[in-house]
């Protein structure tokens, strides 16, 4: 924070405040000094306004504060990344975000869930769940997520669909553990899946080329 540039925008930097657990972009602010180290004290996302010249804390009127998580400077040092979760809605209007979109439970959150399995790995195994889990070894936890496996489709066929919805977390926060007990990211997962359409895609395109082909010449 120490090579932070001001004087680009006179005193000023741009704060790109982003949902830690989504992803998604939720507004735009700017930070001075005071802001910056208001903010960094306090937990709490923190501007200045340049119409009032002041600095202000989001949600200190609405109730809907942004709790830092990271802060993150760009290359150049001047403009900042600051990841947060939010307390509400962030737009004065009532909308998710300052852009007008939802910001929903996205793939953005698996990510936000990798972060916190891969920090499990550092705690102590009578401390957390999760750390005991990873401790177990991999063998443990595939068992874990058979188990998990089985749950969920005894619940398809018989359960409500609350009880389908926990199953079928169940199995993804486990199979997330299991992954990374292999060192593996769930955006593998996500090339597999986009590999597999891509080439099926190719498949049906190879297809329609030979019906057009047994048109065309009869065969």
């Amino acid at each position: 924070m120490t090579t932070l540039n001001f004087d680009k925008l006179n005193g000023l930097l741009p704060a790109i405040i982003q949902d830690a657990a989504t992803g998604k972009v939720l507004m735009l602010g700017f930070m001075n000094r005071e802001a910056l180290e208001v903010t960094r004290k306090t937990g709490l996302a923190t501007f200045y306004s340049r119409t009032r010249r002041q600095i202000w804390t989001k949600g200190e009127t609405s109730g809907n504060f942004l709790k830092v998580t990271e802060i993150i400077p760009d290359c150049d040092g001047d403009t900042l990344l600051v990841k947060v979760t939010p307390q509400g809605p962030v737009c004065h209007t009532g909308n998710d975000t300052c852009f007008n979109e939802t910001n929903g439970n996205t793939l953005g959150f698996i990510d936000y869930l990798e972060e916190i399995i891969e920090n499990r790995k550092q705690a102590s195994a009578d401390q957390s769940y999760t750390a005991k889990l990873l401790a177990a070894g991999t063998k443990r936890i595939a068992k874990k997520v058979g188990e998990e496996a089985v749950e969920l489709a005894l619940e398809a066929e018989n359960g409500t669909d609350e009880r389908l919805l926990d199953e079928a977390a169940d199995l993804i926060y486990h199979t997330l553990v299991l992954l990374s007990s292999r060192n593996l990211k769930f955006s593998k997962v996500i090339e597999t899946l986009r590999t597999r359409h891509t080439d099926s895609k190719v498949s049906n395109s190879e297809v329609e080329d030979f019906k057009r082909g047994e048109k065309q010449w009869g065969k």
